[in-house]
């Protein structure tokens, strides 16, 4: 297995060194036949590919690491002034949920994240989230059925706390401090997407 996976290294590394004006000629009809079978030789099935292939892409070598954009204006933003590459096929799993002081990406039983890609079962609908923020205790279902999820009328419920992070979706709505399993959780109905 592991010569394969350097054949098939070595033959996306003479293709991308082609492309960008490297000086390799083009292969011909017949040599890439050949690196086709090599690949997709007797040994090798199109599973053992697609395992190859998500384990290049899964590599930790690849970390995802935010970057912190300048802002003027003190905005009220669902996500706090960070751009975060997505990461493929891959879900929160277990759910975590927490204030704004807590890590936000992927979570996993190693890696407790809050899982900033939710939407709630019961409705539909994506849950938005808004750090340094926490409900009003007045807030009621009708509340969010008709202003989710329009900024300028959510505001009228908030209230500013630190390291606080308000989550609603249009049927239920949550403010938390502290990183929390979403199984422990009966108040919002979501998954990780």
């Amino acid at each position: 297995m592991a010569d394969e996976l350097e054949r098939l290294l070595d033959e996306v590394e003479r293709r991308l060194c082609h492309r960008r004006g490297g000086g390799e000629e083009e292969p011909t009809a017949a040599e890439e036949r050949r690196s086709a079978k090599v690949l997709m030789s007797a040994g090798s099935s199109k599973e053992d590919l697609d395992d190859i292939i998500d384990e290049i892409c899964n590599d930790s070598s690849f970390t995802k690491t935010p970057l912190n954009l300048k802002s003027n204006s003190a905005s009220l933003t669902p996500e706090r002034n960070k751009v975060v590459v997505p990461a493929y096929r891959k879900r929160c799993c277990p759910v975590y949920l927490g204030g704004s002081l807590s890590p936000s990406g992927i979570g996993t039983n190693i890696s407790k994240r809050t899982c900033d890609q939710l939407r709630c079962t019961a409705c539909d609908f994506r849950v938005s989230l808004f750090n340094d923020y926490i409900w009003d205790q007045s807030c009621d279902y009708l509340f969010f059925r008709n202003n989710m999820p329009e900024l300028s009328k959510l505001r009228a419920k908030m209230i500013k706390k630190k390291g606080a992070r308000a989550y609603a979706c249009q049927c239920s709505w949550r403010s938390i401090d502290e990183l929390t399993d979403l199984q422990t959780e009966q108040q919002l109905r979501c998954v990780g997407i």
